[in-house]
């Protein structure tokens, strides 16, 4: 990577309390303990319109989910941002509506992807994650590292299917 490093922001979002569902915050937090510079974290239940204003002062975000049905043991994509129009009743949004929302009000970021990891089990109230999910988080977490230390995120998409 040539130049100034870019300014990452990682928002990992799920319920932990949901066993693999928690795959966005485990995320969120392996990244926060390698303490990598210029990396900001942030983790939560859903997304909001107020990550927008969070996200803006990045140059690239990082949303980090779980996924049911994605691809083993995770896929890497763009995010496209979304127009939309949201009240004040607006309670969660989607990654595209975030982005939407920071470059229509606040200009940035200029790179937006998703970080789907594999999860398997979903349907009981536990704070774990099944042992193929937490295989599938050091491998995201290991591909995330070198992707941030290395800074061409474009060049390193890995499809959904």
């Amino acid at each position: 990577m040539s130049g100034t490093p870019k300014r990452v922001h990682l928002i990992g979002f799920g319920n932990p309390g949901r066993l693999d569902d928690g795959l966005g915050p485990a995320l969120a937090a392996a990244i926060e303990r390698l303490q990598l510079p210029n990396v900001s974290v942030d983790s939560d239940y859903q997304l909001t319109v107020d990550d927008a204003y969070d996200i803006a002062g990045h140059d690239v975000v990082i949303f980090g989910d779980a996924d049911v049905s994605g691809r083993e043991p995770f896929y890497f994509e763009p995010v496209a941002a979304e127009e939309t129009e949201l009240g004040y009743t607006s309670h969660g949004c989607s990654p595209q509506e975030v982005v939407g929302l920071a470059r229509q009000l606040f200009g940035g970021p200029a790179e937006a992807y998703l970080l789907g990891i594999r999860g398997y089990e979903w349907d009981a109230f536990e704070e774990r994650l099944s042992a193929a999910a937490q295989h599938n988080l050091e491998q995201a977490v290991a591909f995330l590292q070198g992707l941030i230390a290395e800074g061409d995120f474009i060049s390193a998409v890995v499809p959904n299917g």
